[in-house]
């Protein structure tokens, strides 16, 4: 059976003069026209990876939109071997960069998407252009992040005497913090609010330290707070989607249900959407994973936000 080779890249957009441009690289080894891609680092997640291999190759630093369809084809291993690469794809906004080719790039290229659907070498790639189009066609394409955090892994209760508000994270659940880090600037998130607990402020605290900014901490998305009400968390999430600015909201195992189910009522009632009320559904129904990243695309902000793709990330 062919080994499968896990890759990750995206579809960098812009906008000029009122006109949808993507940028295409160009392989100076295959002579040909593609996405901005790569493989994943040992234990990197797809998200990370495309953000990565995005700045390696073009110089542009990406914040990551809507997923894309995925590319499957063959290729040979390092071995010589039959092989099966998968390549996840996103949408991405340019935000910075100083846009110096680098690696195996001799060529970028900003081009309108009718000429880049001439241009790209391989019918594949089309597929990744056309759902960028059909996203920008139904608004979409300017989505923002709102990311559901549940906390890593903590010293068990039994081996904690203290105030369980003070219980902190255990070695694994400080790796996963790591990894929070990592999804969460693939996503550019700029806001950050968190139980006021120890083991949510750690989970996100090292992203916040990464980019300089501010914990928010909330005794209502505590375990403690939301037991004695739970206006106080869905007030907290009702802020986030008025703000319309990506953001990561850092909770527990009880109280993240409520706020997914509040998501839910966000999604469209339509057979295009039927996925996406389904990965909420089966978020708050079996409960997050410890250190697990739920990132929600919402298109427009307060009473109008609707969530139009969902991602469930482990870290």
């Amino acid at each position: 059976m062919a080994s499968v080779i896990p890759a990750a890249g995206t579809l960098p957009w812009r906008r000029r003069d009122g006109i949808l441009e993507v940028a295409l690289v160009h392989r100076p080894k295959y002579d040909d026209w593609s996405w901005a891609k790569g493989k994943l680092d040992p234990g990197e997640h797809a998200c990370v990876a495309a953000v990565r291999e995005t700045l390696e190759e073009t110089g542009l630093v990406v914040r990551l939109g809507v997923p894309l369809p995925s590319a499957e084809y063959p290729v040979l291993d390092s071995t010589g071997g039959p092989a099966t690469k998968q390549v996840h794809y996103w949408a991405a906004e340019v935000i910075g960069g100083h846009g110096r080719l680098e690696h195996e790039i001799d060529e970028v290229a900003w081009v309108d998407v009718r000429t880049a659907h001439d241009r790209l070498d391989y019918a594949r790639d089309r597929e990744q252009l056309l759902a960028l189009v059909r996203a920008d066609r139904a608004r979409e394409l300017g989505s923002w992040p709102l990311a559901l955090v549940r906390h890593a892994k903590a010293v068990p209760r039994s081996a904690w005497h203290g105030d369980d508000r003070e219980r902190p994270l255990d070695a694994v659940g400080r790796a996963q913090a790591g990894g929070v880090t990592a999804v969460l600037g693939a996503y550019d998130v700029t806001r950050i609010v968190s139980s006021s607990s120890a083991r949510c402020i750690s989970t996100v605290e090292p992203y916040a330290a990464a980019r300089g900014l501010r914990v928010r901490t909330r005794n209502s998305l505590s375990e403690e707070g939301f037991s004695e009400s739970s206006d106080g968390a869905a007030r907290q999430l009702r802020r986030l989607l008025d703000r319309g600015e990506p953001a990561a909201l850092c909770g527990h195992g009880p109280v993240l249900p409520t706020l997914l189910g509040l998501l839910h009522r966000r999604v469209e009632a339509s057979s295009e959407r039927d996925q996406v009320a389904e990965r909420l559904r089966t978020a708050a129904g079996e409960s997050m994973h410890k250190g697990e990243v739920l990132v929600c695309h919402v298109v427009g902000r307060g009473e109008g936000a609707r969530v139009v793709e969902v991602e469930r990330i482990d870290t």
